[in-house]
């Protein structure tokens, strides 16, 4: 049997972070294991990847680069990590997953279709059973990260008009996949999105 895929997803800013760790306390307090990844990395060639990716030296990458890059990561983190998981019958708990590639690199990038294409042989079969996606608007997340400016990434450096696209992005596909994306309202309190999520988790299993 098959296990459960669950990813968590949002733009720069919106607490993913926090949640994350929520979600893993749910698990714990419940006796059940996860296997818990991120991206871009997850495996030892995935991280080197997200090295590249997210270093501010190279502000010259192609976006087509960055694509490929993005997607490559994940086609060697199904295959090591996510896939032998999921077919064991394990719970696995992601930060970021393929709809992070179609909003920042297909609408932020205006790749389009290309991403979708490309990372349908990356993620082969393995497709989310929920995703979580926190929505935040893109001024406010801009802003709690710009506090941390000295600490930024390449992506998180780019320009406010960028994580609009991004974020415009990530409404249009939980529109287009509303039994699979939860939105949450990341502009709530911290416990009261805690709850929401721990509310559609107990439906879940």
């Amino acid at each position: 049997m098959r296990g459960l895929f669950i990813t968590i997803e949002g733009p720069d800013g919106s607490g993913k972070s926090t949640q994350i760790e929520n979600i893993k306390k749910f698990f714990e307090n419940k006796n059940i294991d996860i296997v818990f990844t991120r991206e871009p990395g997850g495996t030892p060639i995935g991280e080197s990847i997200r090295e590249i990716i997210l270093d501010n030296r190279f502000k010259e990458m192609d976006p087509m680069t960055e694509a490929m890059l993005y997607a490559a990561s994940r086609a060697q983190h199904v295959a090591e990590i996510i896939g032998p998981a999921l077919d064991a019958g394990k719970v696995v708990v992601c930060d970021r997953f393929v709809d992070s590639s179609l909003a920042y690199q297909g609408y932020g990038r205006n790749l389009g279709e290309a991403v979708e294409i490309i990372n349908s042989y990356a993620v082969r079969e393995y497709v989310p059973d929920v995703t979580f996606l926190m929505k935040l608007d893109p001024d406010v997340g801009k802003h709690r990260i710009e506090e941390n400016r000295e600490n930024q990434d390449r992506l998180e450096h780019e320009k406010l008009a960028f994580h609009k696209k991004v974020y415009e992005g990530y409404l249009e596909l939980e529109r287009k996949f509303p039994d699979r994306i939860v939105g949450i309202d990341a502009s709530l309190g911290i416990d009261e999105i805690r709850d929401e999520i721990y509310r559609k988790l107990e439906e879940i299993i």
